[in-house]
């Protein structure tokens, strides 16, 4: 992918897209464009953060080993999303790992170029505030869905979140690892199987590592309903 193609990317990113317009191309110019195949270490927990990663294409996963030696999966960022902002502006240690779980495009910000936009414009300050909280919000929503909604319309949510905005049909690419997928949105591997079935029924289709959606309003809707409802679609 060529740099021109991959600043593009980034500047649609909630955290770049959060910054002042003038600020935005000094950053890009000074992000690190990296690729990582399926599988290949992203950065290591107790590692300093030397900046903030931009996934720009694939997933990513974030992971800690337990003492027991079982990998137990924290969080998978797709694209458009970032990581570490936190970690990278207090200059600290990774507390997680982070692998590849697909092929994947990254973008890495210095630290250093950010927290020196800080201290010059308290505006970019705000802006990182508020690409944080984005995350929080996230954190809270998966919550909320954990609590509020069925599997399906977990999953059908989460391919939502994946697709391009304005278009009436997407098609979107997941990692070939489902258990990925399932511990994002709390569920066992075989729930989020029965959950993609269910959801033939409102025109999703899943073949390897592609999920068909026909008509996204049909989906939105579906995820709307009351979730009584949904489960007697199942």
């Amino acid at each position: 992918m060529a740099h021109e193609a991959q600043k593009a990317i980034a500047r649609n990113s909630v955290l770049v897209r959060s910054l002042p317009e003038e600020h935005i191309e000094p950053i890009l110019s000074r992000g690190v464009f990296r690729s990582y195949e399926r599988g290949e270490t992203v950065f290591l927990q107790g590692e300093r953060c030397p900046g903030i990663h931009v996934v720009l294409e694939g997933w990513i996963k974030l992971y800690r080993i337990a003492p027991n030696g079982s990998e137990a999966v924290v969080s998978v960022f797709a694209k458009g999303e970032s990581i570490g902002e936190a970690v990278a502006l207090r200059q600290r240690d990774y507390p997680v790992s982070a692998e590849a779980a697909t092929a994947c495009e990254t973008m890495l910000i210095p630290a250093e170029a950010l927290i020196q936009l800080m201290h010059r414009d308290p505006e970019v300050a705000c802006s990182i505030l508020a690409s944080t909280f984005n995350h929080l919000h996230s954190l809270v929503t998966q919550l909320e869905q954990l609590k509020a909604e069925t599997g399906a319309q977990r999953v059908a949510q989460f391919l939502l979140a994946l697709c391009d905005g304005g278009r009436a049909e997407c098609r979107v690419t997941l990692p070939y690892d489902k258990v990925l997928i399932a511990g994002r949105l709390g569920m066992k591997p075989e729930s989020l199987s029965r959950a993609f079935s269910r959801l033939r029924k409102v025109g999703v289709t899943v073949s390897r590592n592609h999920a068909d959606i026909a008509d996204i309003p049909k989906l939105r809707g579906f995820v709307e309903t009351d979730p009584a409802d949904a489960w007697s679609r199942g």
